[in-house]
This record gives C-alpha cells, structure tokens and sequence, in this order.
C-alpha cells in the first residue's frame, strides 16, 4: 500500500507518487497501467515520480498512460512543483528539477502558502532532424512534412512535437488524425501531435494528441511547439495565450521558452497493489 496525489494542470491529469518517502519495488511500466486505468485504477494521463537528485533540487520521472517514460511534460512539471513546495519538500520559490530533457528551472508565484502558477523555462526549441528525431523532410528550407493532406512541422521541446495548422480546430476530427501523424514512418520515436487554429497574432487555439496516451486536455510542452511554430512560421508574436480544451497557458517564446499556467490538487489517497 502506498499514498498518492492525483494533481491536474489545465486538465492533463497526473498521479504524483514521491518516491523520497515511498520506496517501490514495482515496474513502474506496469504501475503506470494499473494506476492510469480510469476504470480498475485511479484515472490519469500519466504518473509522475518524484526522485533524489545528483545534479539539481530533484528529479522528476514521468510515464505516460501506456508506460512509456517521456523525457519531460510541461503541465506534469508545473504540477510536481506545486507538489514540492506546498508539501514543504523545499522553502524556496525559484529553484531546478531535474528531467530526461535536462535541468529545468521553475519559479513560483504564491498568495499565502499556496501556489497559484508555476513558470518553467523549458528551454530553446530543436529543429535538428537527429536530436528531434525526425528521418526525413519533405521541406527543408521551411521545416516540414507533407503527411496525407497536412504540412506538419516538426520541433522537438526536449521532447518531439509535430504542429499542423487547420482553419476549424474544434470540429477537426483528432482521434482519426492524431494517431495517423503519432505513428508516421519520419518518427522513429513517435511524435506529440499538435493541431492549431490562429486566432489573431496574439492567440491560437490548440488540440492535442500525446504520444503514448491519445487527445488529452492539454500539453505544455505541445504548447510551447505550437507558439514556437507560430510565430516561425505564421508570424504570430513572441508571447502569446494557447487556448486549450482544458484552459490556457501563456507562452513566451523569445529565445528561451517559458510556459506559465496554474496547478491544482484534485484529491489524495492510498491503494493497494
């Protein structure tokens, strides 16, 4: 038995499990499944590990709904940090966590003793074909891929990300598409898939496909693609809102990334495995 946080973040929903205090002996592949099961388990998009670190203040370990380890999650990172503070794991409103994409560091903005938004800078976006991954572009000199009807631009955000651009975001069919353009033979790795609606040059509107999980509510990360690609590419500003199905987040992506947003407890527990 063991005790858990279930934490949101513009609706991308995480199982928190600090792993400082409860030293597993399960796979956490196969945790994850049994966990995420919205129907035998708790319900989520992914379980998040909370670990020692060598290099930083700590580390975080994120899985997604099918068990595959992603080297880092925008929304999961906000809720981690919320995570550490309120529970008095570090005094501090600025500090770094270590990820699979490297060190991130957070900074808090707090009223009383709780946090109310997390920023991240996640860093500088990669269109490196080998380091994204991607195989193959059909586009190079404009960075994209013909894929069925869609231009797909490919950037990675310490994870990898494909953006696409469509004139009716809400009624665009996700799951057929989104599964498509996952598992398309450019992505070695797979890829998150991003769908994006320009509302005017300060806000677009975002639906998300996640790698190893399918539509969820939201993506930081898939946030900060789709700014990062706007603006690149369609000539959006540097800082604009993302308007997704479960909130919005404000991006800034001037050089280095930042994403900001909330994070919310939604409730805590125990479970028996």
């Amino acid at each position: 038995m063991f005790y858990f946080s279930k934490m949101q973040a513009t609706g991308n929903d995480f199982i928190i499990i600090n792993y400082l205090e409860n030293k597993l002996e399960y796979s956490f592949k196969l945790l994850t499944n049994f966990l995420c099961d919205r129907h035998f388990g708790v319900g989520a998009d992914g379980v998040i590990i909370i670990e020692e670190s060598k290099v930083s203040d700590f580390k975080m370990r994120i899985f997604n709904q099918d068990g595959t380890e992603a080297e880092m999650c925008g929304n999961g990172i906000r809720c981690f940090a919320k995570y550490v503070y309120e529970k008095k794991l570090i005094k501090e409103e600025e500090f770094y966590i270590e990820t699979l994409a490297g060190i991130k560091k957070v900074k808090l903005e707090i009223e009383g003793d709780t946090v109310i938004s997390v920023s991240v800078e996640i860093g500088r976006p990669c269109f490196e074909l080998d380091k994204i991954p991607v195989i193959y572009l059909d586009d190079e000199k404009n960075g994209k891929i013909a894929i069925d009807e869609f231009e797909v631009y490919p950037v990675s955000m310490g994870n990898p990300h494909s953006v696409c651009f469509v004139e009716d975001v809400e009624n665009f069919d996700v799951q057929k598409y989104g599964k498509m353009i996952e598992d398309y033979k450019y992505f070695p790795n797979k890829t998150n898939v991003e769908f994006v609606q320009i509302i005017d040059k300060e806000k677009i509107k975002m639906r998300v496909w996640e790698r190893g999980v399918g539509e969820t509510l939201a993506c930081g990360t898939g946030a900060c693609a789709s700014a990062v690609i706007s603006n690149k590419y369609k000539s959006t500003e540097s800082r604009v809102i993302v308007d997704l199905l479960g909130g919005k987040l404000e991006i800034n992506c001037l050089e280095n990334v930042i994403l900001k947003g909330p994070a919310e407890f939604v409730f805590e527990g125990r479970i028996e495995i």
